[in-house]
C-alpha cells in the first residue's frame, strides 16, 4: 500500500474511533448561542466529513438570571460553568463561546483550542422606531439608553451627558422585544457582530466607532473551549484558529489579565494589525466615565502563515492553546498586554478599577 494509502487508513481508523463529536451549547434554538454553535460545526463537518457532530443544549446560571445587571452576580463563569462540568465529566468534547465571555484563567483541565475568525468587534447602536435615523448625539436629552455593560456605560456617559444609561439584560430577542414594545428605552447598544449572526444587521442604526466607544476584550470572536489533554480533540479544533485573531485576542486578555479586570469593571480594547505591527490601546474607567485612562502600544510581530510548524511544548498562554501558530509570534502579544497593562497600572489605573469594583459591588 502506498504512504497515501497508510495516511487515509490510519484517518479512516481514527475517524472511526472519534465518529461522534459532541458539542455543547446553551439551550435555545433560535439564540445566538446556538447559531454561533451550528455555524463552527458547519465548518467542522465540512472539514471532516468523515465524523458525526451531535449537539447537546443546556441551561446555563446566566440564561437563567435574567433580571439582574451582568456586573452583579459575579464573573463571566456565569455562561461557561455549566458548559465546562459537561465537558469535565466527557458529556460533551467541545463547546462554542463568545470569547469575551470566557474568563482570562480558565479552571484547571480546560483550554481554548481554537479562536475562530474574528467578525466586527465594534458595539452597535440600534434605536426604537420612532427615533430611526438619530445618532445617539442627536438623541432628545435625558433619552434612556439600554445597555447590560459597565465598559459602554462608562465610555458613553463621558462621550454623551445629556444620555441616560440603564441596565438592560436577557438574550438578543428579549432586549429588542424590551426596545419595541416598552417605551422605556429610545435605544439599546449591543455587539455588531451577534446582530450580524443573526441575521438582524437592518436593526443597526449606529455602529460606535473607537472614539466613541472601544470593545470589550475578545468582542466579535468565538472560543472553542475544549479538555486541556484531550490531544485528538485539540488537533481536530486547532485548524479553526485564524492567526490574526488570535495574536489580537492573546494581546487583549493579556491586558485584561494583568489589569484583573472582569465585567465588575469597565475595560476595554482596540487592536489592529497593519505592515508586520499589532497595535493594541487599552483604557480603564470609572463607572460614570468621570474618570479614565487610555494609551496604545505597538509590537512588531510576524503574522504566520496557518500551518507552520511550531514548538511542541504546550503551555497555554491566557486560556489558550495553539500549537499550530509560532510561540514566538504568540508570546510577543502576550508581551505587548501586560507591557500596556503595566504602563496603564504605573499611571494610576489600578486606583480607578478599586474604586470601580468597590461603588458595583456596593449597588
Amino acid at each position: 500500500m502506498s504512504g497515501n494509502g497508510d495516511a487515509a487508513a490510519t484517518a479512516e481508523e481514527n475517524s472511526s474511533k472519534m465518529r461522534v463529536v459532541r458539542v455543547g451549547t446553551r439551550k435555545s434554538q433560535v439564540s445566538l448561542a446556538r447559531i454561533q454553535t451550528d455555524s463552527v460545526v458547519a465548518t467542522l463537518k465540512a472539514l471532516y466529513p468523515g465524523l458525526q457532530f451531535e449537539i447537546i443544549a443546556m441551561s446555563t446560571t446566566g440564561d437563567k438570571i435574567l433580571d439582574t445587571a451582568l456586573s452583579k452576580i459575579g464573573e463571566k463563569s456565569l455562561f461557561t460553568k455549566e458548559l465546562e462540568h459537561a465537558l469535565e465529566r466527557n458529556e460533551v468534547d467541545l463547546v462554542v463561546h463568545s470569547l469575551k465571555d470566557l474568563p482570562t484563567v480558565l479552571p484547571p483541565g480546560f483550554t481554548i483550542g481554537a479562536i475562530c475568525k474574528r467578525e466586527s468587534p465594534y458595539d452597535a447602536v440600534v434605536f426604537h422606531p420612532k427615533f430611526v435615523g438619530k445618532t445617539l448625539e442627536t438623541l432628545p436629552e435625558k433619552s434612556v439608553v439600554g445597555t447590560s455593560s459597565l465598559r459602554r456605560a462608562a465610555q458613553l456617559q463621558r462621550k454623551f451627558p445629556h444620555l441616560e444609561f440603564k441596565s438592560i439584560r436577557g438574550n438578543l430577542n428579549t432586549r429588542l422585544r424590551k426596545l419595541d414594545e416598552l417605551q422605556e428605552f429610545s435605544a439599546i447598544i449591543l455587539a455588531a457582530a451577534g446582530l450580524q449572526r443573526m441575521g438582524w444587521q437592518n436593526r443597526v442604526g449606529q455602529i460606535l466607532n473607537p472614539e466613541e466607544c472601544m470593545y470589550a476584550v475578545g468582542q466579535g470572536a468565538l472560543g472553542v473551549e475544549v479538555r486541556a489533554k484531550d490531544q485528538d480533540i485539540l488537533d481536530l479544533v486547532g485548524v479553526l484558529h485564524d492567526p490574526e485573531t488570535l495574536l489580537r485576542c492573546i494581546a487583549e486578555r493579556a491586558f485584561l489579565r494583568h489589569l484583573e479586570g472582569g465585567c465588575s469593571v469597565p475595560v476595554a480594547v482596540h487592536t489592529a494589525m497593519k505592515d508586520g505591527q499589532l497595535y493594541l490601546t487599552g483604557g480603564v474607567w470609572s463607572l460614570n466615565g468621570a474618570d479614565g485612562m487610555q494609551e496604545t502600544m505597538q509590537a512588531t510581530i510576524h503574522v504566520p502563515a496557518q500551518h507552520e510548524d511550531g514548538p511542541e511544548d504546550d503551555p497555554q498562554l491566557v486560556g489558550i492553546t495553539a500549537r499550530n501558530i509560532p510561540r514566538q509570534a504568540q508570546l510577543a502579544a502576550e508581551s505587548l498586554g501586560i507591557s500596556l497593562a503595566t504602563l496603564l497600572l504605573n499611571k494610576g489605573a489600578k486606583s480607578i478599577l478599586d474604586v470601580a469594583r468597590q461603588l458595583n459591588d456596593a449597588h
